[in-house]
């Protein structure tokens, strides 16, 4: 095996601020903890908590590297005295609580899932931020059920292209709301059955008509602000809605005799925060449910565009023109 360099290209936040203070610099290679892996990197994925913590808004838990990048793909060359799940060279997809935009990425072994056989290394960066969150908000917190209804707004982002699958996949009826009919076309080629456009209708009466005022029963909404009302308009009674992000800001004012006379359950989490076991946990219900039906070429990342790690500053100008269809991906090594 090859010697490992010392150092390695990084990109990193040289300052609160917009797309310009992401910079490439040299940096040590991770240190090992006893249940680490240690990645080269061949593609990272880029979500809009790297834009967040760009700005200055989304500080990284205690413990994790002060680099952006929440998910990885590429080959084990380096383990922790106790990783032995993976040999040396085995190829991996693994989310990581930061550090993902370098050559060399540090991530805890349950947290990586071997890349299927079928997936180039490129589109399995793709994959752990989007589906850690979608699996563990809509079917384990939410209790996504076969035949029931199902809203995620952003239909288009990386978390509703993957939203829209996974719940198709397991037998729901699927509503997405979209910006564009260029994305409402994009929304249902991927199994949603109602593209709503936001931009020219009101979701929650298009939902209304469409389900016989009976509404959805579980919501994943990424959006916030006067959407928190609008959500509960749409939910069914006993209907549940998840919060993952609150990308319109927080709502000061709902009507919470709507939640009490629905009985409905309005619920929300962040993973990045979360403990080593909790997202080891994901990992293998990942492995058990999903990765069968990505082997299978059931389910596949939506990959909207790629740039070289050194061009990170373009790929968030990118993301946050919100025009992206999946995911944007930097291609490291």
């Amino acid at each position: 095996m090859n010697m490992l360099p010392e150092t390695m290209t990084a990109v990193a936040i040289s300052q609160p601020g917009g797309p310009e203070v992401l910079t490439t610099e040299q940096r040590p290679l991770p240190v090992l903890g006893e249940n680490d892996l240690l990645i080269k990197v061949t593609a990272a994925g880029v979500n809009r908590p790297d834009v967040l913590q760009r700005k200055g808004a989304y500080p990284p838990p205690k413990g994790a590297s002060d680099l952006p990048g929440l998910e990885v793909a590429g080959a084990v060359v380096a383990r922790g005295e106790k990783a032995t799940a993976f040999e040396i060279g085995t190829e991996v997809t693994a989310l990581t609580s930061g550090g993902g935009y370098a050559e060399y990425c540090k991530v805890h072994e349950g947290h990586a899932l071997r890349i299927p056989t079928n997936m180039s290394v490129l589109d399995a960066a793709a994959l752990p931020e989007t589906f850690f969150t979608v699996w563990s908000n809509v079917f384990d917190r939410s209790g996504l059920k076969a035949g029931e209804r199902f809203l995620v707004h952003g239909g288009t982002s990386g978390i509703g292209t993957t939203a829209i699958q996974l719940a198709n996949a397991f037998g729901a009826e699927v509503f997405t709301t979209v910006g564009s009919d260029e994305k409402a076309a994009a929304a249902k080629a991927l199994g949603a059955d109602h593209a709503i456009n936001y931009r020219t209708d009101d979701f929650v009466e298009v939902i209304q008509r469409l389900t016989g005022n009976e509404g959805v029963h579980v919501i994943l909404d990424m959006v916030g602000g006067d959407y928190v009302e609008k959500n509960w308009k749409a939910a069914a009674v006993g209907g549940r809605i998840c919060q993952i992000a609150t990308l319109n800001g927080v709502s000061d004012k709902v009507n919470f005799s709507r939640l009490m006379i629905k009985r409905l359950v309005h619920t929300g989490s962040t993973l990045r925060p979360r403990d080593d076991a909790f997202k080891a946990e994901i990992a293998k219900a990942l492995d058990q449910h999903v990765w069968p039906l990505i082997g299978a070429g059931k389910i596949k990342p939506v990959v909207d565009s790629t740039f070289p790690l050194a061009e990170a500053a373009k790929a968030h100008a990118r993301m946050e023109t919100s025009a992206h269809i999946g995911k944007i991906l930097l291609t490291v090594s």
